[in-house]
């Protein structure tokens, strides 16, 4: 499984904004220089494999939750960074921040135990096809009584990727061209960039080697750029690694539904009785709320939500230290009181 993107057919900018884990920086920009370094000395990184494994899970009508939360500890010897544990464990950047607050973005102590949260609750809403939930950076993809969990990267502030929008798959090409906006082009040259009117197929192309076309203006494509997962970085793309996009082209029909939709927050029940909470930061809607670089962003709760939270079997201690803390982990709200 690897990296792909839902995109207005647009490159994916390395210099760009974004938001992640509720900090808003200019992270693009540090990793990219960062993990250039990194390349550079390769012969002293410590390198974990890309998992070849698909984060696939067998679910039923009955299924709220996937997933198993576990911990990774940093090497000792040479240099690991934050986004090559990501890649391993089939995760977004911004899933590692906001389980590990504190820990460089990308390149964490030695010796750090990170913990990689592996767990996570199933959107809230119905179970089939697609399902891309912007603000938690994952796209499900629901087929054979299966789901899979895929790790992505969205669109910068002002190039943002669809919120709340159901359409489907209508086409899917092999080898894709790409053809920049008129605004792309102004941008680049205004970077004292060029870009072709046409960027050829191959490698090298930002779209990548695969192609999912939906709707009219936007496409599941794969990424030149080997960062980026977990980030706001594109022009309204929904990036995922390269392995997530050939195993998407191969195994997802035409045809097929696909639902974008804005859950900073979910919530579930399972059959015992047991209440759960999963928390991600709310994404920046405004330039105003991108530049708040040390405070959370509130909440807008739904009336389901807020009745949600009244329910006397809940410890209000936990459910508040969940909100603020906005791990991005599932948290259990109703355990046992000794």
């Amino acid at each position: 499984m690897g990296m792909a993107t839902i995109s207005n057919q647009g490159h994916d900018s390395l210099r760009s904004k974004h938001h992640v884990g509720g900090k808003r920086s200019r992270l693009a920009h540090r990793l990219q220089v960062g993990l250039c370094a990194c390349t550079l000395a390769l012969s002293c990184c410590t390198l974990l494999p890309v998992s070849a494994q698909a984060a696939s899970y067998t679910i039923d009508d009955k299924t709220i939750m996937v997933g198993t939360d576990t911990t990774y500890q940093v090497s000792n010897e040479g240099t690991t960074t934050l986004e090559y544990v990501a890649a391993h464990y089939q995760l977004g950047l911004s899933n590692l921040i906001e389980a590990n607050p504190g820990v460089d973005p990308i390149v964490p102590r030695n010796g750090t135990n990170l913990i990689v949260p592996l767990r996570s609750l199933l959107p809230p809403t119905v179970h089939q096809g697609i399902v891309i939930n912007s603000p938690e950076m994952r796209l499900y993809y629901y087929h054979d009584d299966q789901v899979d969990v895929l790790p992505i990267g969205i669109g910068q502030l002002g190039t943002d990727t669809p919120l709340n929008w159901v359409t489907k798959v209508e086409r899917k090409r092999a080898n894709p061209t790409w053809t920049p906006t008129a605004k792309m082009h102004e941008e680049y040259k205004a970077r004292g960039e060029f870009l072709p009117k046409v960027w050829p197929a191959g490698p090298d192309n930002p779209m990548g080697l695969f192609a999912l076309y939906i709707g009219r203006l936007y496409a599941i494509h794969g990424t030149n750029a080997d960062f980026g997962i977990g980030l706001r970085v594109s022009h309204g793309c929904v990036r995922l690694r390269n392995e997530d996009i050939e195993y998407l082209f191969n195994n997802v029909p035409v045809g097929t539904r696909v639902q974008f939709i804005n859950e900073p927050i979910k919530t579930a029940e399972d059959e015992a009785g047991n209440l759960y909470i999963e928390v991600h930061q709310p994404l920046s809607m405004s330039e105003e709320e991108f530049e708040t670089l040390d405070q959370n962003l509130p909440f807008t709760f739904t009336k389901e939500q807020e009745e949600f939270f009244k329910r006397p079997e809940i410890n209000q201690d936990i459910l508040q230290q969940a909100l603020s803390e906005r791990s991005g982990r599932v948290v259990w709200l109703n355990p046992p009181a000794f």
